[in-house]
């Protein structure tokens, strides 16, 4: 899915008025609709509405909401900033449209509402056409609403963010629910403006196709129905050797636990063989909890020798539980000089990479690394804004010919082409130690089985956001932790299917 900047978003609804064509009006209904149709099987029957407009096309869907809501027995009251004669054509046809049973007050900070408890705002004061700082009427309505203590749901866009950079410091509302409409807006994605959106539902609302498929962007955003396109049914005929052997070069003595989930994850992947390559005393770690695996023992006691036999595997991953010793950094370059095929790097393996700049040259081309922010900022320095730092890691996903995936809420999947996909799936509940070294298990897998390192950066992202979804499912967000990830992740899309009792004949 495509995510386009504010002006294109607005270049799409008057190409979809044109061709469609549809009235402007009709449009906003349409969409207002979408947006109703949502929260009503979202809120309980009866949840009470605070409707916050402004005067422009935003506040148009949010009269047309509340109006669609009350038609399904929701109490809705309308709290409007700005006279009618100031607000746009299809504002003014929507206020005009409200029933008698939703009143419309004006809100003023000097005599706020007096919202009653479980009340939902819906923040329909500014929508996507943000540019300068917020004016005072609309700033105080932004206070207000998130002093409130009231769940709050903001229309396409938390009222007071722009669409795409220069969100930090600025006031906006925080939402717990934004329904963003078509596209996902780039703010929502990225940290200064992201935690402002809550949680975010992108709802279609049958803009032109035609528009969308011709518009340039380099944000993308990665969604089931593009990673069905990378799953391939695995042969009838197939053995072991088929599918690839994923080498994983991680621990080190007393950080086994990170060689457990890397391997973990590699197991899951579907590739053929997984060896894990650790200190020589630790490996009965490795026996006892991932029979599956193949052991090859270091004889330090981290990471000092790369195998000797480095050919016979088709993907290495590096860098969960290494450490940084110097015998470590020796043995990264000396891997790195003999193995051509591409690797994943991760944690102490990118603090040695940004540590010895002259490594960045032995980097084979197609690789993957997986940094979080403090690693990314040792590979690429210090950024001011987040669209510096989409600048910076781009540019070292260009030079290296690699793809860098910068792991946090809604991973972003970096190309040598420029172009970034954010990833939809995930939760907070992976903010623990582990997670990572579960997804460079599972890249490694995908790249030794043969898949192609754009595909398999995308594919392991997303599916690794889905298992940890499936983990905080089971187990909630607070308590779940990176082995749950391991043991939710399953790499088919569809449903299992209930297979016959063994006791059941035919004929």
């Amino acid at each position: 899915m495509k995510i386009l900047t504010g002006k294109q978003v607005r270049e799409a609804d008057r190409f979809t008025i044109e061709h469609e064509p549809i009235a402007s009006l009709d449009l906003m209904e349409r969409a207002s609709s979408r947006i109703a149709q949502y929260l009503a099987g979202r809120f309980p029957a009866g949840t009470r509405f605070a409707v916050f407009v402004g005067k422009g096309n935003n506040g148009g869907d949010g009269l047309a909401v509340a109006r669609l809501l009350y038609r399904r027995k929701y109490p809705c009251t309308v709290y409007t900033l700005f006279p009618p004669e100031a607000g746009t054509e299809d504002y003014r046809a929507n206020l005009d449209r409200l029933p008698s049973g939703v009143a419309a007050e004006p809100f003023s900070p000097n005599d706020p509402p007096q919202l009653k408890p479980g009340t939902v705002i819906l923040d329909a004061l500014l929508g996507t056409g943000v540019s300068g700082e917020v004016k005072e009427l609309v700033a105080s309505a932004i206070g207000f609403i998130n002093g409130s203590g009231c769940a709050v749901v903001s229309l396409d866009l938390p009222s007071g963010l722009t669409t795409e950079f220069g969100n930090a410091g600025r006031k906006a509302v925080e939402a717990d629910l934004t329904l963003t409409l078509q596209f996902p807006k780039l703010s929502l994605l990225l940290p200064e403006g992201g935690e402002n959106g809550g949680e975010v539902v992108v709802l279609p609302i049958g803009l032109d196709e035609r528009y969308t498929a011709q518009a340039q962007t380099p944000y993308y955003y990665l969604t089931e129905d593009v990673v069905r396109l990378f799953v391939e049914r695995r042969q009838k005929f197939a053995h072991k050797g088929t599918y690839g052997h994923a080498l994983l070069i991680c621990g080190s003595e007393g950080m086994m636990g990170a060689a457990v989930l890397a391997a973990g994850g590699a197991l899951r992947s579907g590739c053929g063989l997984v060896t894990v390559r650790v200190p020589q005393a630790e490996r009965n770690v490795l026996y006892v909890t991932r029979p599956s695996a193949l052991v090859s023992g270091d004889p330090g006691t981290c990471f000092s020798e790369p195998p000797e036999d480095l050919g016979k595997y088709t993907a290495v991953g590096v860098g969960p539980g290494l450490g940084q010793a110097p015998a470590t950094a020796t043995a990264l370059r000396k891997l790195l000089e003999v193995y051509r095929r591409p690797v994943v790097l991760d944690a102490d393996a990118l603090n040695l990479l940004a540590a010895d700049r002259e490594l960045f040259g032995l980097v084979p081309p197609d690789s993957i690394l997986t940094p979080h922010p403090g690693e990314l900022k040792r590979l690429i320095g210090d950024w001011k804004d987040d669209r510096e730092k989409l600048e910076k890691t781009l540019e070292l996903a260009r030079n290296l010919k690699c793809f860098l995936i910068v792991k946090g809420a809604y991973s972003a999947v970096c190309t040598p082409g420029g172009d970034v996909w954010f990833n939809s799936t995930g939760n907070p509940g992976m903010a623990k130690g582990g997670s990572g070294d579960v997804l460079t298990g599972l890249l490694t897998g995908l790249l030794a089985k043969g898949m192609d390192a754009q595909f398999a950066a995308m594919y392991g992202v997303y599916m690794h956001g889905r298992a940890g979804d499936e983990a905080a499912r089971l187990r909630g967000m607070e308590s779940m932790d990176s082995a749950d990830i391991v043991e939710a992740l399953r790499l088919d899309m569809e449903e299992p299917q209930e297979m016959p009792s063994t006791g059941e004949r035919k004929g």
